[in-house]
C-alpha cells in the first residue's frame, strides 16, 4: 500500500494543492498536499520525516525536471503552492524548534524591481529544502536587506531581479551586506544575470534556476 509519504510528496511533485483542486486533471477528487500533510501529523508521523522523507525529495524532483525542461513555470508554481499548502502544518513544529531547520535564508527582489515569480519559485524550493524563510517581498533597498542581516546573525541571503535596468542595483546591495555583515554569503539569480556578472559584483554564486540555489545551499549547510 502507498504510505502517507509517498502519497504527499506526489501530490508536492505534480501540484495537487488540496481535494477541491482541479489541477492535475488526473488527481481529480484525490486528497491534495494540505489535507495528506494534516493527516500524517495527525497520525503520529514525525514532522522531521514528513520534511525529509516526502516533501524535500518530491522538490528535488521538480527541480530537475524544471532544469531538464520536462516542466515549466506553470507546473513548478502548482508545486510550489502545494509545497506551501504542507508546510502551512509543518510551520509550528518550526517555530517550537521541535524541527531543526538547515539555517535562514532571506530573499528580496532588488529595489526598483517588483518581479515576484522566480523569487517565489526560488523561496519555495529552499523551504521545501529545510530552511526557515524571510521573504523581504519586492523592491528592496540595502538598508533593508542589511538590516534584516542584523536581525538574523548566519543568515544566507538570495537576491532576485528580472530587469537589466534593476541589476546594476544588486551590487549596491552586496556591498552593503558585505561591508556590514563579513562572511554573509549572497546568491544571485534572475533572467539577465550570469556568472561574469556575479563575480563582477562580489556575490558568492549564481544559478540560472532554483535547483542550483538549493544544491548550493544543501552544500553549505552539509
Amino acid at each position: 500500500m502507498e504510505s502517507i509519504l509517498d502519497k504527499l510528496g506526489a501530490a508536492v511533485e505534480f501540484g495537487k494543492v488540496n481535494r477541491n483542486s482541479p489541477y492535475p486533471p488526473q488527481m481529480k477528487d484525490q486528497d491534495g498536499a494540505d489535507e495528506l500533510a494534516r493527516e500524517a501529523i495527525e497520525s503520529g508521523v514525525n514532522p522531521t520525516s514528513i520534511l525529509s522523507e516526502a516533501l524535500v525529495p518530491a522538490m528535488d524532483r521538480v527541480g530537475q525536471k524544471f532544469s531538464e525542461n520536462k516542466i515549466f513555470v506553470p507546473q513548478m508554481l502548482m508545486s510550489a503552492k502545494a509545497m506551501g499548502a504542507a508546510m502551512s502544518h509543518l510551520k509550528p513544529f518550526f517555530q517550537s524548534g521541535d524541527v531543526k531547520t538547515k539555517g535562514t535564508f532571506i530573499i528580496g527582489t532588488v529595489k526598483g524591481d517588483l518581479h515576484d515569480i522566480g523569487k517565489n519559485l526560488v523561496a519555495m524550493m529552499v523551504e521545501g529544502g529545510g530552511w526557515s524563510i524571510i521573504d523581504l517581498g519586492v523592491d528592496v533597498n540595502e538598508d533593508t536587506f542589511s538590516q534584516a542581516v542584523a536581525d538574523n546573525p548566519g543568515a544566507v541571503v538570495g537576491l532576485s531581479a528580472l530587469l537589466t535596468t534593476t541589476m546594476a542595483n544588486m551590487e549596491v546591495i552586496v556591498k552593503k551586506i558585505k561591508e556590514n555583515h563579513p562572511g554573509t554569503r549572497v546568491l544571485v539569480g534572475g533572467a539577465p544575470l550570469n556568472d561574469d556578472f556575479r563575480a563582477k559584483i562580489g556575490a558568492d554564486f549564481y544559478s540560472p534556476d532554483p535547483r542550483g540555489a538549493v544544491e548550493y545551499l544543501k552544500e553549505i549547510a552539509a
